[in-house]
Formats: C-alpha cells, sequence, structure tokens
C-alpha cells in the first residue's frame, strides 16, 4: 500500500514539473520525389509562395508557416493541390512519371490531401470523354457528373469543412462554366463539319510579304491564333517547336497567327527574336476583328486549328501541342 502511494506521488510531481506541449504554429513537410523535374518544387496559392530544395536523391524537407486552406505543390511541369494547416506534420511521396496517380500523403493531416488527390483522379475520370460529346448526350452527362461528385463530397465526413464546403460551393459554377465551353466546341464543329472549305486568310509574313492559306496548299497546315500578352499562349510555345522539330519535312506546315492589336507590332517581332519562334509567324491585319478570326468564332485564345492539304477543314478546334491527343491526330493521317 506504502509502494502504490510512493509510486503515485512520484508520477503527480514528475506530473506537475512537465510544461503542457505547446502545438507547432508551423507545417512541417517532407518527402521524396522519384523522376524529379526539378531541383526545387514550389508550395503556393493566390497569397503565398514558397520554394522548397529538392536534393539529388528527390528528397526535401522544409516547415511552413500558413493560413489553413488549399495550396498546389508544382515543381514547374505538373501540380497538385495539398491543403495545409499550422500542426500538421505531411509527407509526400510521388512519381513524375505517373504524377497525379502516384502521389500520397502521409503523417498528421495527410488524411485531407489524399482526399483531395482522389478527387482529382475522380475528375479526370468523370471529364476524360468530353471530345464525344454532342448536342443529344451534353445535358445528362453534365447530370452524372454533378451526381457523382457530390456523392464523393459526403463521402468523407472527417474531411475539413473548409474543403467540403468550397467544393459544394464551386461545383455548380465550374459545371455551369466548363459545360457552356463544351457546347462551343459542339457548335463549331457542327458549323465548320470535317471536309467543309475553311476560312481563309491574307496576313503579313514576319519574313516579308503576305502568305495566305492558298499558298499553302498541299500541305496539313496546323495554326496557332496567339498574341504576346496571352499567357496560355506562351505556354505552349516550348510543347510547339518540339512538334516543328518532330515534324521537320512531313507533310505539315505550322502557322502561328498573331492577333495583337497595332501598337504591339514590334513586341510581336522582338518576341519572335527572342523565343526563337520557327514556322510560319504571320501578323492578323485587324486583331479581333480580322474577317478570318471572326468567321472562325475566335472569342478565347490560344487557338488551334487543323486544315488539310486541299483546304478543307479536319479541326476547327483542334487539340493544343501540349495534348498528347494531337499526336494521335497527326498519326492517324499519317503526317
Amino acid at each position: 500500500m506504502k509502494r502504490s502511494i510512493l509510486l503515485l506521488l512520484s508520477i503527480t510531481i514528475l506530473g506537475c514539473n512537465q510544461e503542457p506541449q505547446k502545438p507547432k504554429d508551423y507545417v512541417a513537410m517532407s518527402g521524396i520525389i522519384i523522376d524529379k523535374n526539378s531541383d526545387s518544387i514550389q508550395i503556393l496559392n493566390r497569397t503565398y509562395s514558397k520554394t522548397i530544395k529538392v536534393n539529388a536523391d528527390g528528397t526535401f524537407k522544409d516547415t511552413l508557416k500558413v493560413e489553413p486552406g488549399i495550396y498546389i505543390i508544382t515543381d514547374g511541369k505538373e501540380n497538385t493541390p495539398i491543403f495545409l494547416k499550422n500542426g500538421f506534420d505531411i509527407n509526400v511521396s510521388l512519381d513524375t512519371k505517373q504524377f497525379d496517380e502516384s502521389i500520397s500523403y502521409s503523417g498528421e493531416g495527410s488524411e485531407h490531401s489524399n482526399y483531395l488527390a482522389k478527387h482529382s483522379l475522380l475528375q479526370e475520370e468523370l471529364f476524360a470523354d468530353m471530345d464525344n460529346l454532342n448536342e443529344t448526350n451534353l445535358d445528362s452527362t453534365f447530370e452524372s457528373i454533378q451526381m457523382r461528385l457530390s456523392e464523393f463530397y459526403e463521402s468523407n465526413k472527417a474531411i475539413d469543412t473548409m474543403i467540403i464546403n468550397g467544393m459544394k460551393n464551386d461545383l455548380e459554377p465550374m459545371l455551369d462554366s466548363y459545360k457552356g465551353y463544351i457546347g462551343q466546341k459542339i457548335a463549331l464543329k457542327k458549323e465548320f463539319p470535317e471536309g467543309s472549305p475553311s476560312p481563309t486568310f491574307d496576313f503579313e509574313n514576319y519574313e516579308g510579304g503576305k502568305t495566305s492559306l492558298k499558298d499553302l496548299k498541299g500541305k496539313y497546315v496546323y495554326l496557332d491564333i496567339w498574341a504576346t500578352w496571352c499567357g496560355p499562349c506562351i505556354m505552349e510555345i516550348p510543347a510547339l517547336k518540339k512538334l516543328e522539330t518532330q515534324y521537320q519535312g512531313k507533310n505539315i506546315q505550322f502557322v502561328s497567327i498573331s492577333i495583337d492589336q497595332q501598337k504591339d507590332y514590334e513586341t510581336w517581332k522582338k518576341m519572335i527574336v527572342e523565343k526563337d519562334l520557327g514556322g510560319i509567324q504571320l501578323f492578323a491585319d485587324n486583331n479581333w476583328n480580322s474577317d478570318f478570326v471572326k468567321n472562325y468564332r475566335i472569342n478565347g485564345i490560344p487557338r488551334f486549328i487543323l486544315i488539310d492539304p486541299d483546304g478543307n477543314v479536319v479541326s476547327p478546334d483542334a487539340p493544343r501541342p501540349s495534348d498528347p491527343k494531337l499526336v494521335e491526330l497527326f498519326n492517324g493521317l499519317k503526317i
């Protein structure tokens, strides 16, 4: 009895002498990246950015002080969402060859980010076959997508309400916007069916003189409608240059048409030199109001168009240079 009292007393004294552990006011983050694309990664959102060094073996480790919320991890080539909150201790694992499919999180707070990763894969699955939609199945397809995503949002009650509420609030506007985008693509295919005569152009060539669609007859023509101020357009330049090299000497001509305003004419010429742009570089005669631009219903850029050797439409809204579907299209045409 006496020994028990002494043991209880010693435990009590020990407990009184220990200071209560304070919660961490930062996120501890570590991980490993297989086949890394860069020597660093970035953690960012609209108001926060931090660069973390990635070691030669793909490992990284750092701490971050953040406001609770969804952030993006990017290696400069691909990105994925992560939920961060001070006090979390998260370990990240991914293989860049299968970025979205391989990423996983462990440690304190990791369940929220694993949920986001599953959400990304579900969205990729649901939006995979948008090219096969038509006026008949457009509405029913998007109703089914809304139902599947709504069910997913209710599938795990342990996930932070900030994530769930944000997804629920964004769902309808996101689907409406994307449905409108797909609807426009369907309308374009209907207005410019494969094999129909393409609208024509005759624009100033950077190399001198003018170039028309008629001048390019006998080859497939892949058109890139862009502008120097368009960020997404510029992001496609490396992939476009790679394609130009890959298909050099083949039966295809790559043509870029700038719809910059006249005041940006010199900027256009300067960018061609600085970025060593290839293909045929043309300057539209009246930017957005050029007949060719209006005839093709171009109201957003970049826009890519594929025309056959006879000057007929193959696709009024072709895949982007960075999209693997473009090479599939070229291969199907045996270019």
